[in-house]
């Protein structure tokens, strides 16, 4: 065991995928001799070949459109956008394309790739760096998201998405890269180190995609998160005092409805956090769900605490971000009730 932050755990994803299947390789912006905005590559190039991690042009729908045809081909490519704010470009390649090749073409062809993007708040990166769009994907028959929260999960998750014959957009939260982040900004940084999720196996391991983690096992109530949110969420409760019982989704889609499900049986009351607006959100989803299975079972209505209907404000970024104030609030009002 090693311990890892999440950016050396995905780097040692990739190396280790790199070094076990030769049709796996990886392209994006500035990914290759720079390593990665954020790292995640760093020295893929130089240690695998420039056949294997290599730079691509600015160009998102053209980069999602070239790995589609690899992977028809039989090859998994593993490709980067710089920030998920910039994925849009691409979208139409992932949704007409890539989710219904299978489909389309009767099984006869598929299209094994992974997309990789940065996501998220909590940088001061404003309206074209801070956005979530993990409910756009999740909407789209035929693609899986992956949302990890710790390094350990990141580097499973990672494996397991590369193996898997479908595409799968795979969110990386930025502000977690480093260290947990309670949603407290006014107070010191923290590091991985001395982390539990943060020892990590140095060889090849995959984490389920479709599986959610009980992070916090409790009685009172139900608490939903992914990505950043689970330490905030974590951070919360802890303050709070309650017995929650704390669910780390990991995959939005895959779906692991019979934890959450199972979870709001026991407590009778939940509470769903993300970062993304609220409106439309992968939160809405969630609750609709709950409330088809678990009508009977609730005690209080099914709260969200999510982004605000805006642009991402970077002046204005703790205002929006949704700290643990504001899911204490929820906790509480659910539990009034």
């Amino acid at each position: 065991m090693a311990s890892m932050n999440m950016i050396q755990a995905l780097n040692n994803a990739l190396d280790i995928t790199l070094a076990s299947d030769p049709d796996t390789l990886i392209f994006g912006e500035d990914v290759g001799y720079f390593g990665g905005v954020f790292r995640v590559t760093d020295k893929l190039q130089e240690k695998h070949g420039l056949t294997r991690c290599f730079d691509a042009p600015i160009s998102e729908g053209g980069i999602i459109a070239a790995a589609i045809g690899m992977g028809a081909y039989g090859l998994r490519p593993v490709v980067e956008i710089q920030f998920a704010d910039y994925i849009l470009p691409a979208y139409d390649q992932l949704v007409s394309e890539a989710a219904r090749l299978r489909y389309r073409s009767g099984g006869e062809f598929w299209a094994p790739l992974t997309v990789r993007s940065p996501y998220g708040g909590g940088i001061f990166g404003g309206q074209t760096h801070s956005q979530s769009p993990e409910a756009i994907f999740a909407h789209i028959t035929g693609l899986k998201t992956v949302i990890p929260s710790n390094p350990y999960d990141a580097k499973g998750l990672l494996i397991a998405a590369i193996e898997c014959d479908d595409p799968v957009v795979f969110l990386e939260p930025k502000r977690i890269y480093n260290g947990p982040f309670d949603g407290r900004p006014d107070q010191a940084m923290k590091t991985w180190a001395g982390h539990k999720d943060a020892e990590v196996p140095e060889g090849h391991y995959t984490v389920p995609l479709g599986k959610a983690a009980i992070t916090r096992p409790g009685s009172e109530i139900t608490v939903l998160a992914y990505g950043t949110m689970v330490h905030v969420a974590l951070s919360a409760i802890e303050e709070s005092g309650l017995d929650a019982e704390l669910i780390d989704l990991r995959s939005i889609v895959p779906l692991d409805i019979d934890t959450i499900t199972a979870s709001v049986k026991k407590t009778g009351r939940c509470v769903i956090v993300h970062e993304a607006s609220r409106f439309s959100g992968f939160g809405a989803e969630l609750s609709a769900l709950i409330q088809e299975r678990c009508f009977y079972h609730l005690k209080a209505p099914i709260g969200r605490v999510c982004g605000w209907d805006t642009p991402y404000p970077h002046a204005f970024e703790w205002d929006y971000f949704p700290g643990p104030a504001r899911i204490i609030r929820a906790l509480n009002c659910a539990m009034e009730n």
